[in-house]
């Protein structure tokens, strides 16, 4: 009986050790559940060493695991596998300028007129646009003058053979410019006597108007467009977002907001309709400022407020760009200062006591030294508060330490320079050219910068941007050697002024911006590498799939 008990107690004692065992086994096999899991991939995570990774895990919208694919296989275990057989993934692009509101309202009801010829071409495609959109007011942007055969500003007695009488306000390619009807120009009250600080009306030698309306000149007219309804404005965003999500844009940084415009947004992300993260530069006027100061920078999931944003100058195109001499190609004029500078001094003092950046549009010379040391008067010396020069286009060589010397981070749009390459050497001369465009000599300073487009003053596209960036050659490849091309990014610059840097110029860096343990997981699948193939196939290059916060929010068809 004793040796019966002994075996059976010696049985379950063997019994319990192999269940033991069992368990242990089971316990080192059980895998974390995951949403996502993303394998197969060439990852460029961006991340401080820009690593590579093969495979990388998501987890109610952020990133938990990156490494190789046996890595996270072994560990993970997710509702929804995605094998990219081997293509190339990259963090959510960021377009680090642009206007996204702006760009969406456009494709509601202006015109497209960019790429045109002619003025002739201008005008057969607004009257196919009024033919589809009939309304009080005709309106259109895109159209370029260098582009036009003579290359001169156009006049309105244009507009009226073939739109006698109509309203009509066509705004430049820049956006500091418009040509404006008859009857548009006499609603507005604006005739040769006509005087407004940091605008001008061009007159021809009869001395009326041309229509031509530099900078703040055509505010009076604007001001008299409807404004669309709210049903309208959400239409718009989502148009928008649409298009952005198609090309990889995860984030946009809109340059300058009008505080209804931000808390429609608010209200239209907080309902889950509009999921694209947006930092809103805040728009100077008094309401605006009063709105956001007082409490501070704001940092949502997908809305942020931190930037103040304000205009020096126009543009190079339209000659408002405010240069320290005159154009080359036009005898005494020197540009514009849109403000007085008390304004600027002011707001910024407004800015710097609420713990805001300050964000301010220079392309000419003159304008970006005014910038430079006003800013040099508030921030002293080497600083975090980041703020910025929007655009930076033209920077005399004496000014160019100063970015370094205040901490003053550059945001430029490479895209700029392969638009404007064609005619900036003629505007500018020899000599203020070598200060253009310069995106090596703007990096050097504090080591890194930030890109966008400006769209819709530029395509929407961001491989547009990295192309440009890196090859300096528009999409035809001119001209062939590139345009100043010892002031190109390096394939990982461009990249990362488009992920990482363009997150960090908005203190935006801890959560988004590359592909890292506890991000935010925005990403995007592209069907070709960029970073390995020949130059004249990254334009050629598109997205598979857009991801924000882990949701597939654009899928190639």
């Amino acid at each position: 009986m004793y040796y019966q008990n002994f075996k059976k107690g010696k049985l379950h004692k063997l019994l319990l050790l192999v269940a033991f065992g069992l368990v242990l086994n089971s316990c080192s096999n059980m895998k974390e559940n995951t949403d996502i899991i993303v394998l197969n991939a060439r990852v460029y995570t961006v991340n401080d060493s820009f690593e590579t990774a093969e495979a990388f895990a998501v987890r109610d919208g952020h990133f938990v695991a990156v490494g190789t694919q046996e890595e996270i296989l072994d560990r993970f275990e997710a509702s929804r596998v995605i094998d990219v057989g081997g293509r190339s993934v990259f963090p959510g692009f960021i377009d680090g300028h642009c206007h996204f509101y702006g760009y969406g309202e456009n494709l509601f009801r202006w015109a497209d007129l960019s790429g045109t010829k002619s003025v002739n071409e201008m005008l057969d495609r607004l009257e196919a646009h009024l033919a589809t959109h009939p309304s009080e007011w005709l309106l259109g942007r895109g159209w370029d003058q260098n582009h036009w055969e003579p290359a001169v500003f156009p006049d309105n007695e244009l507009l009226e053979t073939r739109f006698p009488g109509k309203k009509i306000l066509l705004v430049r390619i820049d956006g500091h410019a418009s040509l404006v009807s008859k009857s548009a120009l006499q609603a507005a009250g604006i005739d040769a006597t006509y005087r407004v600080k940091g605008g001008d009306v061009l007159l021809n030698e009869q001395r009326a108007p041309t229509g031509v309306l530099i900078d703040n000149a055509d505010l009076a007219v604007k001001a008299l467009i409807p404004e669309l309804t709210i049903s309208e404005k959400q239409k718009a965003l989502l148009e928008a977002q649409e298009n952005c999500f198609a090309v990889g844009l995860t984030g946009v940084v809109d340059a300058g907001l009008p505080f209804q415009t931000i808390e429609l947004i608010r209200e239209m992300q907080q309902e889950g309709r509009l999921k694209i993260k947006i930092n809103a530069m805040i728009s100077p006027d008094d309401q605006t400022l009063d709105t956001y100061l007082p409490a501070g920078p704001s940092y949502d999931e997908r809305l942020t407020i931190n930037i103040v944003k304000m205009f020096a100058d126009g543009a190079l195109g339209s000659r408002g760009a405010l240069m320290l001499e005159p154009y080359s190609d036009a005898k005494g004029v020197k540009g514009l200062m849109l403000h007085d500078s008390s304004f600027y001094y002011a707001v910024c003092q407004k800015a710097y006591d609420a713990g805001f950046q300050v964000s301010i549009h220079a392309i000419g010379d003159a304008a970006n030294r005014f910038v430079l040391d006003m800013y040099g008067e508030f921030l002293k010396a080497e600083n975090d508060r980041r703020w910025r020069v929007e655009h930076a286009q033209i920077v005399h060589q004496d000014d160019f330490f100063k970015f370094k010397t205040y901490s003053i981070i550059p945001s430029i749009q490479s895209t700029h320079a392969t638009s404007d390459m064609y005619w900036a050497v003629n505007r500018v001369g020899e000599d203020r050219i070598k200060g253009a465009y310069a995106q090596q000599k703007l990096l050097a300073q504090n080591g890194w910068l930030v890109n966008g487009t400006d769209f819709p003053i530029e395509g929407i596209n961001p491989l547009h941007t990295f192309y440009a960036a890196v090859v300096r050659k528009d999409l035809k490849g001119f001209p062939e050697g590139g345009f100043l091309m010892d002031q190109a990014l390096s394939r990982e610059e461009a990249i990362k002024s488009m992920t990482i840097w363009a997150a960090k110029a908005s203190f935006e860096e801890t959560y988004k911006g590359s592909i890292e343990i506890g991000k935010h997981a925005d990403f995007v699948i592209l069907d070709r590498d960029i970073m390995q193939v020949a130059d004249a196939e990254i334009p050629q290059a598109s997205v598979i799939s857009t991801f924000v916060h882990g949701e597939s929010v654009y899928q190639k068809e």
